[in-house]
């Protein structure tokens, strides 16, 4: 069994390659940007026609999203051209096309939880690039999943728990933004979901198809997990500071967030059968990856 993954370097590209969420025998296949250019229609044909695929997930992304609000056309082109090329090339040859998305392309204005269902109005560059991207795919192949997340973290790349350790470790005290609401979400539990998804499709062509929702259960603020951040690295002997919510008018940003990021994983349970652990539970284990074990005594 071949499977192509696309962004391949980033957090969830990583976990996605960790040997355990596949079958023996499963060969994985991650180019890099050098390798394949997947804004270029050729290069994309050329991959997807390379090998007969047994799935192919989409996990790369522009996702400097202040920056897209001044690079309109680089994140229309990886965000919505990119997964348009995808999703025509997967369906001329019948590969099912696991494709990743974001809580940005609701206007966070919900009350509750969004379900997959509930209608789009993106409010940024960011968020209407990938809305296109879902439109794209949806269009294009119909045995696709979508999968929309948010507020992803991990022990690679930039992140907000990264930068939460190193500002505590540097800073005396801390302010964070606390009218945004969202469920954060480890890239290696959105990574196992997408893997779950992919081989389902891969072996049952009357496997579930559409949009889902992938993040962990529970939600916070930012200053929330924030706190959360602090208090686990003191709880493993790291520096506890205090950490102070300030609303978003106070914190500026180029583009706009959603006040309301939650995100809805019943359709996920439902098909897939997987039920997403809480937050904190996979903040712990990021934690321990990052900074060590909870230290017998230390209390936070």
């Amino acid at each position: 069994m071949d499977i192509l993954i696309l962004g391949g370097a980033g957090q969830v590209g990583r976990e996605l390659q960790v040997a355990s969420l596949w079958p023996a025998g499963t060969a994985l296949h991650t180019p890099d940007r050098h390798a394949l250019d997947i804004t270029d229609e050729a290069s994309v044909a050329s991959m997807v026609g390379e090998r007969p695929w047994s799935a192919v997930i989409n996990a790369a992304a522009y996702t400097a999203v202040d920056k897209a609000e001044s690079e309109v056309a680089a994140a229309w082109r990886l965000n919505a051209l990119a997964p348009a090329y995808l999703a025509a090339e997967t369906a001329k040859r019948g590969i099912p096309l696991v494709h990743v998305s974001t809580d940005y392309v609701f206007d966070g204005m919900a009350d509750d939880a969004y379900e997959p269902d509930a209608a789009i109005a993106p409010r940024s560059v960011y968020g209407a690039s990938k809305a296109a991207g879902e439109m794209a795919v949806r269009t294009a192949n119909p045995r696709h999943a979508i999968v929309r997340t948010a507020w992803v973290v991990s022990p690679h790349r930039g992140n907000f728990v990264k930068t939460m350790l190193r500002l505590s470790a540097e800073r005396e005290a801390l302010t964070v933004v606390d009218d945004q609401h969202g469920c954060p979400t480890s890239a290696a539990d959105l990574a196992s979901t997408l893997a779950t998804i992919a081989l389902r499709l891969a072996g049952d062509e009357t496997a579930p198809t559409g949009t889902f929702h992938c993040v962990n259960g529970g939600a916070t603020t930012w200053c929330g997990f924030a706190r959360a951040i602090v208090a686990g690295s003191a709880a493993r002997g790291g520096r506890l500071v205090p950490v102070t919510g300030i609303p978003t008018s106070a914190y500026p940003t180029p583009a706009r967030r959603p006040a309301n990021s939650r995100l809805s994983t019943q359709s996920l349970t439902d098909s897939y059968g997987i039920r997403p652990r809480p937050w904190e539970a996979a903040l712990d284990d990021i934690l321990d990856r990052l900074v060590g074990p909870v230290r017998q005594g230390d209390t936070p």
